[in-house]
């Protein structure tokens, strides 16, 4: 018989002074977007990236407030100077594996690069932060491509390793794609 691991809340830790929403998730915060890739591809590959876009507005042209708090020095995370800099961000975070931070940077310069209102844009500053899923997946593939990144995609309220979520993602499934779900 397996036991259930009881959430925070469960056992009496409280975070906040507000309630959770419905589904007790970051798209429960109207009008936050999360989108997620999970890709599987035979017996070494088993990565994903989650994308948080904080409105559906263009975040270039509307910045979004933001702080950092680091929790234990190790990762990384793309863009932290500009938020300790300058309090805000100016795209979508995204969340990936270690080695695919650069590729999912690219995609967000891409993406930004494009919305309309931004042609006369010379510098962006893409917020990647990484998690180490190299138990999982053999991380030295890489594959995690920027084109991975540019398609609609699932939503979700899962982050972390195996099933990140993600921007403007598609969904990868042993080479299958998916639309959106919503």
């Amino acid at each position: 018989m397996e036991s259930v691991r009881k959430r925070a809340r469960e056992l009496g830790v409280v975070p906040g002074i507000l309630p959770p929403g419905p589904l007790n998730a970051i798209t429960d915060v109207h009008p936050v977007r999360v989108g997620h890739i999970t890709v599987i591809e035979g017996d070494d590959i088993r990565t994903g990236a989650t994308a948080i876009l904080p409105h559906p507005n263009n975040v270039y042209q509307s910045k979004v407030p933001a702080g950092l708090a680091v929790g234990n020095g190790y990762g990384k995370l793309m863009g932290s100077t500009q938020i300790r800099e300058l309090g805000e961000i100016e795209t979508p975070i995204v969340l990936t594996n270690t080695l695919s931070v650069p590729r999912a940077a690219e995609a967000v310069l891409d993406w930004v690069l494009t919305l309309p209102g931004n042609e006369a844009v010379t510098t962006v500053n893409p917020v990647v932060g990484e998690t180490n899923d190299g138990r999982l997946n053999n991380i030295r593939r890489r594959a995690l491509v920027p084109e991975m990144f540019r398609r609609p995609g699932r939503r979700g309220k899962r982050g972390g390793r195996h099933r990140n979520h993600g921007l403007r993602l598609e969904r990868r499934h042993r080479h299958q794609l998916a639309g959106d779900s919503e």
